[in-house]
C-alpha cells in the first residue's frame, strides 16, 4: 500500500476529540490503521472557548492514534461546525472554453463565479466549501458530472459554506499549536453524512441527523446533492444537565446514568425498576424509579426532534425525504431515540453507523460516535487533500517520497485529475 494513500481525520466536538488513522485498500474500502479519543473540555457548542484545553485534548487524542498506527501524524482533515456556519445557494453561468467540451477548468470557473455571486459576504466571513449540486449544459438539466459534454454555455448552482472567520481561525490554532498542518476543513454534517448514508438514500431524499455533546447537525440530501444544512444548539449535554437536575446528581454521575439506565421513548413498554445512585464524597445515597429519568430525558429528547421538524418543514424540502432520516452522534445512542425521531418526523428512522470500513481496527470504531471522524477521513480520500507530507509512516522508516516518485506523481496527477472530481461528485 503506498503511503500517499494514508490519511487522517480530527473530530474536535464539544464533549470528545477524536482522530482516526486510515488507508485505503484496492477496492475503495477504508482500512482503520489507528485511532484516539480524549475528553474535550475546551469547547462550548462547538465553539472554542479554551485554546490550551483543546490543544491538550488534541495532542491526547494524536499520541493514541500515533501509537496505535506506528504513524506520525502532521496533516489533518478537520470538522468544523457552529451555529456561526451557515449555507448559502449561489447561482452561476460561464461560457464554455473555445473547444466546445466542458473541462476541469470550466468547473473552476463556475465555481469561481458561484463565490463572487454571494451577496453580503463581509469580511468577518469565509469561504469554507463551494460544492457543486447540479449543472445545465446549454439546456441538458440535470447533469451532476458535465465534464466531457459539448455546449456553448453552462450555468447551474453551487451550495457554499460559510463561517465566522474568527472562529475558524480559533480551531486553526488549536491544530497548530498541537504541531499540526491543516490540510482541509470540511463542515462536520457533509462529513458524517458521507460516512453513514448509502447511494440510494442520497438520491432518493435523506436527512442526516448527528446528535452530538453540543450541537444537533442537520444535512438533507436531495437527488444526489446536498440542498440544505442547520446546526441546532441543543444536544446530548442537555439531556445530562436535565438529569443532573432532575435527580439531583453531581454531572459525572448523571451522564453514567444516561448511559447505562437511560431511555429515550416513555410509551415503549419498559420493566420500571429502581435505581440506586452511591452517595460520593460524602453524599447520601438516593434511589429514584427509572420510568422517571425516563421521562426527564424523554422531554429534552422530544425538544431536539421538534426543532429538526420545525427546520425541515422551514427547508422546503420535508415532502421529498424518500428515504426518510438517518439518525447518528453519541445521542443517537440512547435506546428508543429512533422510535421518538420517527413519530415525531413523521419519517422512517434508522440509526447510521460508519460505512465503507474493510478491516484494520474496524470494531472500534463500529459505533456512532465515529461518524463525523470516518467521514472526515472519506472526504479526504474523495477530494485528494491528502499529501505525501501529511504522514510518517514509522512502520518501514519512511519520511517522504524520492525526487523521482515525486516527479512522477506530479506527471500522474494531471491525468488523473478528472478522475478525481469525478469520483468526488459522485461520492459528495
Amino acid at each position: 500500500m503506498q503511503k500517499n494513500n494514508i490519511v487522517v481525520g480530527l473530530d474536535i466536538g464539544t464533549t470528545k476529540v477524536c482522530v482516526v488513522v486510515a488507508e485505503r485498500d484496492e477496492m475503495g474500502k477504508l482500512n482503520i490503521l489507528g485511532q484516539g479519543r480524549a475528553d474535550s473540555e475546551g469547547l462550548q457548542r462547538a465553539t472554542v472557548v479554551n485554546i490550551n484545553k483543546t490543544v491538550d485534548s488534541i495532542r491526547t487524542a494524536v499520541a493514541d492514534a500515533e501509537r496505535e498506527s506506528s504513524i506520525r501524524i502532521k496533516g489533518v482533515n478537520v470538522g468544523i461546525s457552529g451555529t456561526h456556519v451557515h449555507c448559502i445557494t449561489s447561482n452561476s453561468e460561464i461560457s464554455i472554453n473555445q473547444s466546445g467540451i466542458v473541462n476541469l477548468s470550466d468547473i473552476r470557473r463556475f465555481l469561481e463565479n458561484a463565490k463572487k455571486n454571494i451577496r453580503y459576504l463581509d469580511i468577518d466571513h469565509e469561504i469554507i466549501h463551494v460544492i457543486p449540486q447540479e449543472f445545465v449544459v446549454d439546456e441538458q438539466e440535470g447533469v451532476l458530472d458535465p465534464i466531457g459534454m459539448a455546449g456553448t454555455t453552462m450555468r447551474g448552482s453551487a451550495y457554499i459554506v460559510v463561517g465566522t472567520r474568527t472562529k475558524i481561525k480559533n480551531i486553526r490554532q488549536c491544530i497548530e499549536k498541537a504541531g499540526l498542518v491543516v490540510n482541509a476543513m470540511t463542515f462536520e454534517p457533509i462529513a458524517s453524512g458521507l460516512a453513514v448514508m448509502t447511494k440510494s438514500e442520497k438520491k432518493s431524499g435523506v436527512v442526516i441527523i448527528d446528535i452530538g455533546g453540543g450541537t444537533t447537525e442537520i444535512a438533507i440530501y436531495i437527488d444526489g446533492s446536498i440542498r440544505f444544512s442547520e446546526v441546532i444548539k441543543i444536544a446530548a449535554n442537555d439531556v445530562t444537565k436535565d438529569v443532573e437536575f432532575g435527580v439531583k446528581a453531581m454531572h459525572e454521575v448523571a451522564e453514567e446514568l444516561k448511559i447505562k439506565h437511560g431511555f429515550a421513548y416513555s410509551r415503549d413498554p419498559q420493566e420500571d425498576e429502581e435505581i440506586l445512585i452511591e452517595g460520593r464524597e460524602g453524599r447520601p445515597p438516593k434511589s429514584f424509579m427509572k420510568s422517571w429519568l425516563t421521562l426527564i430525558i424523554e422531554a429534552r429528547m422530544m425538544e431536539i426532534f421538534e426543532l429538526i421538524r420545525e427546520s425541515l418543514m422551514h427547508s422546503g424540502y420535508y415532502d421529498y425525504l424518500n428515504a426518510g432520516a438517518v439518525i447518528t452522534g453519541g445521542g443517537s445512542l440512547i435506546p428508543g431515540t429512533d422510535t421518538l425521531a420517527s413519530n415525531i418526523l413523521g419519517l422512517d428512522v434508522r440509526t447510521g453507523f460508519p460505512e465503507g470500513v474493510s478491516g484494520g481496527m474496524k470494531g472500534a470504531i463500529n459505533n456512532p460516535v465515529y461518524a463525523t471522524v470516518m467521514g472526515l477521513v472519506a472526504h479526504s480520500f474523495a477530494n485528494s487533500d491528502f499529501q505525501d507530507k501529511d504522514v510518517i509512516d514509522m512502520r518501514n522508516g519512511k519520511t517522504g517520497s524520492s525526487d523521482d516518485e515525486g516527479q512522477s506523481k506530479k506527471a500522474a496527477a494531471g491525468k488523473k485529475m478528472v478522475d478525481r472530481l469525478r469520483d468526488w461528485w459522485e461520492k459528495l
